[in-house]
């Protein structure tokens, strides 16, 4: 599978920002995600529907990956964060639509 990171003007992933952040354990586990998603897709992994044709992707305690999939071979991660409570921030909600809609434009597609 083709995994594109949703990436700022400069080129940097917010993904791997996000991953880079966090404890060793919580890194090498969000890290073997990726890796997983590239080598066997979707399968195996603790995903839930979010909004939309929005997903997202639990690991290690309480960290999200949201995603969408164009088709069956190109996943689109657009953020990563840490869910506090039972639903997700209103920031990180907002962060999630607005790659969204970019990403709608980009492959003039409807995600949300």
């Amino acid at each position: 599978m083709n995994v594109k990171e949703f990436k700022s003007s400069s080129g940097k992933s917010y993904i791997r920002k996000y991953l880079d952040a966090l404890s060793a354990d919580e890194k090498s586990f969000g890290y073997a995600i990726i890796s997983h998603l590239e080598e066997y897709g979707l399968e195996a992994l603790e995903i839930k529907h979010w909004q939309g044709k929005i997903y997202e992707i639990y690991f290690y305690k309480h960290n999200r990956i949201f995603y969408i999939t164009q088709n069956n071979n190109d996943i689109y991660l657009l953020h990563a964060c840490r869910k506090q409570k039972n639903k997700t921030e209103k920031i990180d909600k907002e962060i999630v639509i607005k790659r969204a809609k970019i990403l709608e434009k980009e492959l003039n597609k409807k995600f949300i």
